[in-house]
Order: structure tokens, then sequence, then C-alpha cells
């Protein structure tokens, strides 16, 4: 689908709004907790009941849950209400992306199961308490690529009036403060083939340190553990709030060389390390790093069918070949619902480098998780599809990813990521040691 005629729809959809997911007015702070969620969402749900109101979300796990062996659902028997398939999409075509419909019409095995939607959402009340405190004093830099005011609160801009505002909400949203966790992921080639990459990620918030330093954001070490060709590498990185006053820092350990390296390369559009050249640095997590190099609308609003509540994708009984299909994922392992959603659409500047030339995302509207990314390239054609598989995290109190799967329609070819079936729990809230995420702590640590 053409750039120029998805916009046409989205704009459509904006003009004719949707009553209950309106923007709501910059600092009306007084509502949060009461006819708004105390994130700034309505808490009313749509007219004719398909998103339903919020009710408070998840407040505990069930009594079957079991980190040992997944997230258990909490509505177990629900069926899918319907099945869109590349036969009927035409009837669903104002709820689905360019990336849904290219997917549908490309592979047999692709289908969307839609099931009942939950507003399962929640955060712990210490986070409701600094959102409304910390808010009405967050101030976005002038040129929009950070912003100041936050020590606690994970959303900074509760009434995001802008593309950038949605982006940095996503950026800084809550999970747990902290996490460890060792994830596969799997570039599928064209005859189903794939050598899994595994490593294992260590990231700690700002919100989770007694004195963290002046403007930063979070702290991440990852550790490169399979295959054999980057086995025993490391990379840091320091990540800041305001990216006006300062760029990322990051570093790599090279067991090769036994040194530690700078490494401004870990960024935008470089590619990701394991990913076979599927996807980018900033791919990861929908976005990640700084806004910089696009211009961010923020077209609206939409009710979409999006990936949600994805707990049977984290069955710690499934093995990793349940799930890797030949051309795309075990789509019946996969459940979507029907939620309202900030449209963001990103336009490369006039000047900046980025091999993508345009980027559409869909941003739930409750946990500011992206649900879905649609990048094109230098000429305007669709070229890759990121669906997020998200899902609540009972031990985080936190809407969080079980996965994601990004297509490539030049190639053929996809990516299945962040998959956890077949290693240890995560592990959120542990406390490190302040120089734990610096360069000599890699040295100790490839020792």
């Amino acid at each position: 689908m053409k750039l120029e005629k998805l916009t046409v729809l989205c704009e459509f959809f904006l003009i004719a709004g949707l009553a209950s997911g309106a923007a709501i007015a910059a600092g009306d702070f007084s509502r949060l907790g009461k006819d708004l969620t105390p994130w700034g969402a309505p808490k009313a749900g749509s007219p004719d009941g398909v998103v339903p109101a919020w009710g408070g979300g998840i407040q505990k796990a069930p009594a079957s849950f079991d980190p040992k062996k997944g997230y258990a659902s909490p509505f177990p028997d629900e069926k899918p209400l319907y099945t869109i398939t590349a036969a009927n999409y035409k009837q669903y075509e104002a709820k689905l992306t360019a990336g849904h419909i290219e997917l549908l019409k490309r592979y047999p095995s692709y289908k969307i199961n839609v099931y009942p939607s939950h507003r399962t959402h929640a955060l712990p009340q210490s986070q409701y308490d600094a959102i409304a405190k910390e808010g009405p004093n967050v101030k976005l830099s002038t040129d929009g690529n950070g912003f100041t005011g936050t020590k606690k609160s994970t959303v900074p801009f509760p009434f995001p009036q802008s593309g950038v505002e949605v982006y940095h909400n996503m950026v800084l949203r809550y999970r747990g403060g902290s996490y460890s966790r060792t994830i596969a992921n799997f570039p599928v080639q064209t005859n189903g083939s794939f050598t899994p990459a595994v490593w294992k990620e260590e990231t700690q918030f700002y919100i989770h340190m007694d004195n963290p330093a002046e403007n930063l954001g979070y702290y991440a070490m990852v550790s490169y553990l399979a295959p054999t060709s980057i086995a025993g590498e490391f990379a840091l990185v320091q990540e800041p709030i305001n990216k006006s006053a300062e760029a990322r820092r990051a570093w790599v350990y090279n067991p090769g060389s036994r040194r530690v390296l700078r490494a401004p390369q870990i960024g935008f559009d470089s590619p990701m390390t394991g990913s076979d050249g599927l996807m980018t640095q900033d791919d990861y997590d929908g976005f990640n790093g700084s806004p910089e190099r696009y211009d961010w609308k923020l077209v609206g609003k939409r009710e979409m069918i999006i990936p949600y509540n994805n707990f049977k994708l984290t069955d710690k009984s499934l093995k990793y070949t349940d799930i890797v299909g030949k051309q795309n994922v075990n789509q019946d392992l996969v459940r979507y619902e029907v939620h309202r959603v900030y449209v963001l659409e990103a336009t490369l500047k006039p000047g900046a480098r980025h091999i993508y030339s345009k980027r559409v995302a869909l941003v739930d509207e409750d946990s500011f998780q992206v649900a879905h990314v649609d990048n094109y390239d230098g000429r305007g054609e669709l070229w890759r599809s990121h669906e997020i598989f998200a899902s609540y995290f009972y031990d985080c109190g936190c809407t969080w990813i079980a996965g994601d799967a990004q297509y490539d329609f030049q190639s053929g070819r996809y990516i299945l990521s962040a998959l956890a079936n077949e290693q240890q729990p995560i592990i959120f809230g542990k406390q490190y040691k302040p120089d734990y995420f610096s360069p000599d702590s890699m040295k100790r640590l490839a020792k």
C-alpha cells in the first residue's frame, strides 16, 4: 500500500473521530483516576462496547500463576470471535494495518484470530502517584528530542499533544524498574531454516536508582550467548532522557581482542546483532533511542485490531519449534483484540539518513506499548511490517512483550524475537550495584 493512501485513511479517521477516545486537553490532571485512567486515557469504552471500559486492570495474578511455567491467562476458556483471512479481510480493512493486509494476501498460513477485548493494563500505585505529581512540571525540549521534570514517573505526558510526546511515553514506559531476561531470536530464511541468536539482557531504569546520574534514562547490558560467531560479546548502553542535551553512550566488548571500545554504531539504522540484517538497532522494542531523524506526527486515535493479552505465547511448555513457522509465526498462538491506539507517522527529515523513509506506528492508549509498525523504503513502498505481541506480566505489574515478529516483504524472510519459552523466568526489580553498568564491568563479566 502506498503511503499516500494510508495517510488519507488515517486522516479520515482522525476527522471522523472516536467520541470516547478523543484527545484529552493538556493540563487536565484533576481528572486522573476519575473519568480518566491514572495515565490519562478515557476510562469509558467505545460506544458499541467492543472496547470495554477500564475497570482497574489486572490487580493480582491467577492462583495458577507460576513464572516457571509462564504467565497463565486470566481468561483461558475464551474462543475467537472471528478469524480474518485473505478471503474475508475486506470486511475488517478499516481496523487493519497495511502490513496486516499484505501478510494476509501473501501467506496462506497467516490469519488473525480476534478475541474479546480486555483492558488488562495496570501499574503500581506508586506510579499513579508519580504521574499525577510530576506531570504538571514536565517540559518538552524545544526540538522535541527530550524532556525534563521527572524522577519517578514513567508516563511524562499523560495528555500527549504531539507525536514525540507519545514517543517519550513509549520509550520510558514502566517495566518493573529493572529486569533481567534471557531471550532467543530467530532470523528465518525463505526455506524455513534458522540459526537462533540467544542473549541476556539486563536493564535498570532511573526510577529504580537511589541517585541516578543527571539526565539518565536507563542502563542496559547485553551479553551474547549464541551462536558461536557472537558468543562472548557484550554491549553496554547508557541512555539519556533529554537527548537534546546529550547522545546515547555505548560500548562493546570483543572477546577476540579482549578490548572494550566505544560503539556509536549502536543506534538508528545500524543492523541489530544476531538479526541477519532483518532488524535495525532502533527496530528493537518497536522504537528506541533518539527520535531526532524523523518528523513525528500524531495523526489521532483509532480503534484497531492489534496483538494483545498474549499469555499463551509465554507458556514454558511450548518449544520454539512450536512457535516459529516457515513463513510466519504460528498464528494459532497469537491473540488479537480491538483496542484504541495512537496513530503515529514518522517521516524522515530532509538531509537525515535512515533506511526507512517513513514509519507508521500504532501505540496502545493504555500501556503506551507499541503494537505495530509499518516501515517504508525510500520509494515509499511498504518494506517491513513489525508486530509486537503484548501481554501482562504479573510479577512486573506491567504490560510488556511476549515476543515480536518483523516481516521483510522484499526478501521474503522474517525474524521472530524476544521469546523466552525455553529460558529461565524473567527477574523484575533486581537492584544493581552502581558500577555494574560500566565499561570496566564488561571486562569483569567476560572473564
